[in-house]
């Protein structure tokens, strides 16, 4: 046969395959209608019967924009019984929210329930109805009293709930739409999760009640009590218990959902997860990847795996896996709003509170995400009211450049694969942080690629960090796409077998060993250390920066405009300097881009840059940035 048959017959099913991915993509977009929770600015407040006047009063002063109350009907066992009085008072703030222009929400529990104190009164939910109780194996009950944890007074007692006890569902269900009949614009569903969090509950994967494990033996024909290995990822039964937990609360939150709609279509369900892409998620059955697409929105308060939780004491270190978490974030939600419930200061006497703030703030809009000032630990009020007003006046000054979609250019592809953390977590989250801090660092266009979004994905290559699980439709994807063209680059694990053209594999993940590095000496670590996996991208085919290693950039079109995204992180040194040291940046773009951009400093005002013509490209430099700013080329 003609050989060069056999090269038109590979061109042609390589341009069908792009030309059908980019139909894809063109037919299913991978953001969705923006609303109000993509454009918060995020205050709490305690709502008692007659406080609805003043909390809406304080938020419109304070710039805040979408106004947070605390009033849980279900997770205290008083109004889960009786929530008449809790309503009203949710009815009366939503009103005067609605008048001036603004949105609320309220906070509820999701499994747990306090009954005020339990210690005396003759009834509380677990003297009611002890089995509604998640357990441990042994059979132990989820049963905990004041300083369990700081938010149980003393002589209170603290439960954690099956969400498979049918009765407590039942009444669950029926209180979220009692809750979604007030008008409120959304409803805020703390900690729903498996109760593996409190000290000597840990390692327990419970719930091992009744209730879930007779839906386990349902589902699966397995006795969760018998038939598993705990805590042995190799074991299947053990694998099939950890999707159960993952997939029982996905669906709780998509029953809470579909029950608030059923009465205010407009509502909005946004659960509050701690656990962020680490194995954390894994263990309390709150897996943020699952959960995007069953709610409108996602809170995070986000740990980064075990990093500093308070700004004012985070290294360097801890604020690039910060905004590793965070991208991560945008990348599942799919263009729904990520909003982060972090603290940036604590009392340190060292570190002033408005820089720690600052530095916060300033880390998540860059992002992309959403900021919710909070004191200390607690969600309510703020470390600093002044600071807090001058930051939610800027941002709602610039929300559109920070919160409007954002579109890749011309990304290395960095894959995020679910079953691969769940069940590989430690060297799956190693491998991926250290690849995307290797192109943050060498500021190259990155994008988190899921089995969501891997139709859409149109690079050159696509990184697969450690990757050890693939379904059947994600291996068929990645054949087509190396045989169409597209350059797969394996680390550590190879997914694939047989010897596929475009395939390059690292056998020694480069992530990883970047990571050993960066924590071995930060200041010491440098990506050209894995030069041979920076050497085997293809080469930059659009924006090209020059900055310190020290300042975190991500690249997106915004509106039809090239963006780049720019936080800085040097200088700072956790408990002791919350002030950076200002770098000069440069940027280089193709000549035809237009010779005109705008610069954007946090917390200032943009002003327009003219670039300088040389060899074929456009450069411009920018001025020294203090803590973070944004560039953008002038659309011609």
């Amino acid at each position: 046969m003609d050989p060069m048959h056999n090269h038109r017959i590979a061109f042609s099913a390589a341009l069908v395959f792009f030309l059908a991915a980019f139909l894809v993509a063109m037919a299913s977009p991978t953001s969705v209608e923006q609303n109000w929770t993509n454009y918060v600015r995020i205050g709490a407040y305690g709502l008692a019967r007659n406080s609805a006047e003043k909390i809406v009063a304080d938020a419109q002063e304070t710039g805040v924009f979408g106004i947070e109350v605390d009033n849980d009907i279900p997770g205290r066992y008083e109004s889960f019984l009786d929530p008449k009085a809790k309503l009203q008072a949710i009815h009366a703030v939503a009103e005067k929210a609605h008048s001036a222009g603004n949105y609320a929400f309220v906070y509820i529990a999701g499994t747990e329930c306090i009954t005020a104190h339990g210690d005396k009164a003759a009834h509380t939910l677990a003297k009611d109805h002890p089995d509604w109780l998640q357990r441990k194996i042994t059979g132990e009950p989820a049963i905990f009293g004041g300083g369990t944890a700081f938010w149980i007074a003393p002589g209170d007692e603290d439960v954690w709930v099956s969400p498979y006890a049918p009765e407590w569902r039942k009444t669950y269900m029926e209180r979220v739409r009692q809750i979604a009949a007030t008008g409120i614009d959304g409803i805020y569903v703390d900690i729903p999760y498996w109760m593996t969090h409190f000290e000597g509950w840990e390692d327990t994967w419970a719930s091992f009640d009744d209730y879930t494990v007779a839906a386990f033996k349902k589902q699966t024909g397995l006795d969760a009590r018998k038939d598993l290995k705990l805590g042995d990822f190799s074991d299947s039964g053990f694998r099939r218990w950890v999707d159960f937990r993952i997939q029982t609360f996905t669906d709780f939150l998509r029953e809470i959902d579909q029950n608030a709609k059923s009465v205010n279509p407009q509502i909005k369900t946004i659960p509050e997860i701690y656990p962020g892409i680490e194995q954390e998620s894994v263990r309390v059955g709150a897996d943020v990847y699952s959960l995007y697409p069953v709610v409108d929105a996602v809170a995070h308060e986000y740990e980064f795996g075990g990093g500093d939780h308070m700004a004012s004491s985070r290294t360097p270190l801890d604020w690039f896996y910060y905004q590793v978490g965070m991208h991560t974030f945008r990348a599942f939600a799919q263009g729904k709003a990520t909003w982060i419930l972090n603290y940036s200061w604590d009392g340190d006497k060292v570190v002033d509170r408005r820089e720690a703030m600052m530095n916060l703030a300033m880390s998540q809009v860059m992002a992309g995400a959403n900021f919710w000032d909070a004191p200390g630990h607690s969600m309510a009020g703020s470390n600093d009211p002044a600071t807090r007003k001058r930051i939610f006046s800027w941002i709602k000054q610039n929300e559109k450049t920070f919160y409007l979609p954002r579109a890749p250019i011309h990304p290395i592809g960095v894959y995020f694969s679910p079953q691969t953390r769940n069940f590989y977590a430690e060297d799956f989250i190693r491998s991926y942080r250290g690849i995307l801090l290797l192109l943050m660092q060498s500021h190259r266009e990155f994008q988190i690629v899921t089995p969501r979004t891997l139709h859409e994905f149109h690079g050159e290559a696509l990184v697969l960090p450690d990757v050890r699980i693939l379904s059947q439709e994600e291996r068929e994807w990645l054949e087509q796409y190396a045989a169409g063209g597209g350059k797969l680059i394996m680390t550590g694990n190879n997914p694939l077998e047989g010897k596929q053209k475009n395939v390059t594999r690292f056998p020694n993940c480069p992530g990883k060993a970047y990571v050993v590095s960066l924590e071995a000496g930060f200041d010491q670590a440098i990506p050209q250390m894995q030069q041979v996996f920076l050497d085997s991208l293809p080469p930059s085919a659009g924006v090209e920066i020059s900055a310190s290693l020290q300042v975190a950039t991500s690249i997106a079109r915004v509106n039809g405009e090239t963006h780049v995204f720019l936080a800085n992180f040097a200088g700072l040194v956790g408990g002791k300097n919350p002030v950076q040291t200002p770098q000069t940046v440069t940027i280089r773009v193709p000549a035809g881009h237009g010779n005109s951009g705008y610069f954007l400093p946090f917390l200032g005002n943009a002003r327009r840059l003219e670039g300088v013509s040389a060899q074929g490209t456009i450069t411009f430099t920018l001025p020294p940035i203090s803590k973070g700013a944004v560039f953008w080329l002038e659309a011609e």
